[in-house]
């Protein structure tokens, strides 16, 4: 090897030797790219410093789905982002219910934020603490820190931070419905911290009943466990209890396990009531099979700390019970701040924050609000449907052939997406067919022409068809994504609008409206069984849906970290079984 190099080096030194002219230009073609180069790199460097302009400041408030989405998806170097959430980690919450059994471990399901906004082309600060106020006249955050730290000066002084844009993604809390010693007795499941604490206690319930002077019935008391609601998350922390109590304490506690009863409390008379019904009877079925005591038509009513009070929604009657531990999970309710936030731009008595179909609050233009503290105000057909009609009847005659008609079809379906919902429902391949059956309906199948009273008929239906979006993962985590790109391109769309038609006005607006995909959802049942509904009526329940379940949740994770960390924890569960450590 060191021949070889040698014989090449003596030969190229006697080509440069004998060819001096070939030797002039390598060393002339060499310095003026070299000097090419540091002349473009300190132009780049002078126009980059000359013509930078003052940042817009955005202020995101969460750590969500909704804001992390936004987040990872920001890549424009326009913004000076600043992030404020008590929590310093985006955490995956549909692993929740693994957590608090030790299927998976806490740490597993959390990604630091700032490991996933340090690479951003944009500055992104983030600040430990909790927005309590926001005030729309100054444009400003009024925030407090939630360290508990008090020999430090200053440390807990709460500071304000302003902004040009506001996105409000603080999510939701537990919803309490106001029943009586919910908030002081039960646990809920949302946070990383609620997963905690009901791990522990489940352990504790175990080893309190497992003492020598507690009574036989104390200790049916004491591993009573009551769960409240029927949605996806009450159903899999309960199968989830289920499997840890069959599984592993079971094996630990030989004692105790027969004396081990899960109850589960719906109002409505059926489980999981936003999936399939094909879905709702074997899970039904299911938990049956398993011992899992259903009471579907039930209402809790008040809860104390050593009974739990329902009403039977048919017969009326009132009953208590005992319990050992009560998980509330019944949907969704406001965050304090979003409710005052709400007052101050005139939305009262309502869940969350309405926003048009750009996510912006109404009548804000520079407040955004996504995720489950948000729910999109879809515009009805029938507000404006004398402007659709005059936008498409461009000669002003009062009346409307399909051909002229045909030409704001798709503005119309861009702008009203449940218009394009109403047609695929009723099999109607375009809005032309719609109009043509309308007007057959009514007797004349010779009609070329439609007058706006028949234009009304034809429309009547189509605002039937919307509804809000679940307060989801999916829901949100898209809503990050769409806005996140409409900031990217806020410059150039503002000069060369894409969007829909205005119907009321003129021009067009600035982006595409939001649309939601739904790419199907999963309800783990317990005993490596699940139920899976993807788009197209397409239902999978059993062992291989669990397969899926499994790679779809290591494909969303948020970080290959996460991903390595939570696969191993499944294999490190299925080799050696759940962790029983009162940790």
């Amino acid at each position: 090897m060191r021949g070889f190099s040698y014989t090449f080096y003596k030969r190229a030194s006697k080509a440069l030797h004998d060819q001096s002219q070939l030797s002039k230009v390598l060393i002339i073609t060499t310095v003026g790219v070299g000097g090419a180069w540091t002349a473009y790199a300190y132009a780049a460097t002078r126009t980059h410093t000359d013509t930078s302009l003052p940042k817009k400041k955005v202020v995101v408030l969460g750590t969500g789905w909704a804001a992390t989405s936004f987040l990872k998806n920001l890549n424009s170097s326009s913004y000076d982002v600043h992030v404020v959430s008590p929590r310093n980690y985006f955490a995956f919450t549909p692993l929740l219910p693994s957590v608090t059994c030790g299927t998976v471990e806490a740490r597993s399901i959390v990604e630091p934020i700032r490991n996933i906004v340090k690479n951003k082309p944009s500055k992104i600060e983030f600040r430990e603490a909790e927005c309590y106020k926001i005030d729309l006249g100054n444009k400003k955050v009024y925030c407090k820190p939630t360290s508990q730290l008090t020999n430090v000066d200053n440390g807990n002084e709460e500071f304000s931070v302003d902004y040009d844009y506001l996105v409000v993604a603080m999510g939701a809390r537990a919803n309490t419905f106001n029943t009586p010693g919910v908030v002081e007795n039960c646990h809920f499941l949302k946070e990383i911290e609620d997963a905690q604490r009901i791990r522990r206690t489940v352990i504790d319930c175990f080893e309190r009943a497992n003492l020598p002077n507690v009574s036989e019935e104390q200790r049916k008391q004491i591993l009573r466990f009551v769960v409240v609601g029927g949605g996806p998350t009450g159903v899999e922390f309960a199968a989830e209890l289920h499997d840890f109590v069959r599984e592993d304490l079971g094996n630990l506690y030989p004692n105790l396990k027969d004396l081990v009863n899960i109850t589960l409390l719906e109002a409505a008379d059926h489980l999981l009531n936003m999936f399939d019904k094909r879905i709702t009877e074997f899970a039904e079925d299911k938990f049956k099979r398993d011992g899992i005591d259903l009471k579907t038509g039930s209402m809790v009513t008040q809860v104390t700390d050593k009974e739990i009070f329902t009403k039977e929604r048919a017969t009326g009657e009132t009953k208590s019970s005992p319990y050992g531990m009560v998980v509330w999970s019944t949907g969704i309710g406001t965050h304090p701040v979003v409710t005052e936030f709400m007052k101050q731009i005139g939305q009262v008595n309502r869940r969350a924050i309405a926003t048009d179909e750009w996510l912006r609050v109404e009548g804000s233009n520079c407040i955004y609000a996504l995720g489950d503290c948000a729910a999109i105000n879809e515009r009805k057909v029938k507000e404006d449907i004398a402007e659709i009609f005059n936008k498409a009847d461009k000669e002003k005659r009062g009346k409307l052939n399909l051909k002229a008609f045909k030409a704001v079809v798709e503005e119309i379906c861009e702008r009203y997406p449940h218009v394009e919902i109403y047609m695929k429902k009723k099999q109607f391949k375009n809005i032309v067919k719609l109009l043509k059956t309308n007007t057959e309906s009514n007797g004349d199948k010779q009609a070329s022409e439609i007058d706006i009273e028949q234009f009304k008929v034809a429309l009547a239906e189509v605002d039937s068809q919307m509804k809000n979006l679940p307060a989801t993962a999916q829901v949100a985590a898209q809503q990050g994504a769409y806005l996140a790109n409409c900031f990217n391109r806020m410059e150039e769309c503002e000069k060369n609008p894409e969007g829909p038609i205005r119907i009321r006005g003129t021009g067009r607006h600035r982006f595409q409206p939001f649309r939601y995909k739904h790419f199907g959802q999963f309800a783990p049942l317990g005993g490596e069984q699940t139920a899976a509904q993807l788009p197209g009526d397409w239902v999978s329940i059993g062992h291989s849906s669990q397969w899926l379940w499994y790679s779809v949740y290591a494909s969303k994770l948020v970080s290959w970290r996460t991903r390595m960390l939570v696969v191993s924890d499944w294999a490190r569960r299925f080799i050696f079984g759940r962790d029983s450590s009162q940790i």
